[in-house]
């Protein structure tokens, strides 16, 4: 299936200020008023087609740690590589195991990824269970073997709650970013003090209501930094199917695929200099007068 890439040569236009949206607090809504620009030395220089124009995220690694991701999919195509991180003898060990999805959220993932970024490696990491859920060793451990392993960039659209997990997460954060590892972290759709979006070595995201994939806003009031098309939207599903929903889930994938497409074609690129692109790249950001 031939997957085109979406045109982001020109920045799209601002859209009106954004709001809360009710029970998606680190969300945007569109409606009324007028955006805040943010100024910006050098937003001139760098534009969306010096950052990623031409590229396709190829020889780009990008590990999804989810619920697994369905290879095959007619919005995902092929998986490079997938494990699985299981506990076994009182630790968790990731191991190999067969690219397939217990609950349809890592194939969601994982379709708007290669959407941006088409001939990117896909790899993957289970460490949800079928009901969506999972522990927050399984969790940590899936992470720390997929920073071990170098992936490029490591989409995180989901997060623990539990306290005594954040510290190890927040070495783990910290060992990618100086690793040149880009996690990318959705923030939870409410006011909830989880983990690890909260992080400032992680990239986080939430969604915003503007029917663009391509647009990308900086948020000047954190902890969330940027955000991007994740509400009302189509995704893969289980059984090659797909559905519409909604959640800051599905706004991170879009910045991963972004990230691949910048690391494409400027391989060197350290972890804070992507975040500084995606930055100077946002549709509200404009150089300084």
């Amino acid at each position: 299936m031939s997957l085109p890439i979406p045109p982001h040569a020109a920045r799209p236009a601002v859209p009106p200020a954004a709001r809360a949206a009710p029970g998606l607090t680190w969300s945007l809504a569109t409606g009324g008023g007028e955006a805040e620009p943010v100024d910006a030395d050098g937003a001139a220089a760098v534009t969306a087609e010096w950052a990623w124009g031409g590229s396709t995220g190829r020889g780009v690694r990008v590990c999804v740690v989810d619920s697994g991701v369905e290879a095959g999919h007619p919005l995902v195509g092929p998986v490079t590589a997938s494990w699985v991180a299981t506990p076994s003898g009182g630790a968790v060990e990731v191991v190999p195991a067969e690219p397939r999805d217990v609950c349809g959220h890592g194939t969601a993932c994982a379709g708007i990824i290669r959407s941006l970024a088409p001939d990117c490696e896909i790899h993957s990491v289970r460490v949800l269970g079928d009901n969506f859920g999972g522990t927050g060793d399984v969790f940590v451990a899936g992470l720390r073997w997929a920073v071990q392993q170098g992936f490029d960039v490591i989409n995180l659209s989901l997060s623990t709650s539990r306290p005594q997990f954040s510290q190890q997460l927040r070495e783990l954060a910290d060992d990618a970013f100086f690793g040149r590892s880009v996690v990318v972290a959705s923030a939870h759709n409410t006011r909830v003090e989880i983990f690890p979006w909260r992080f400032s070595s992680v990239i986080s995201v939430g969604s915003h209501d503007v029917d663009d994939p391509g647009l990308v806003l900086y948020n000047p009031r954190p902890p969330v930094e940027f955000f991007a098309q994740g509400q009302n939207v189509e995704v893969a599903w289980l059984d090659g199917a797909t559905t519409r929903t909604t959640g800051n889930s599905f706004a991170t994938p879009r910045i991963s695929g972004l990230c691949a497409r910048i690391l494409g074609k400027h391989p060197r690129t350290t972890s804070f200099q992507l975040k500084n692109i995606l930055y100077l790249t946002a549709a509200n950001v404009r150089g300084a007068s």
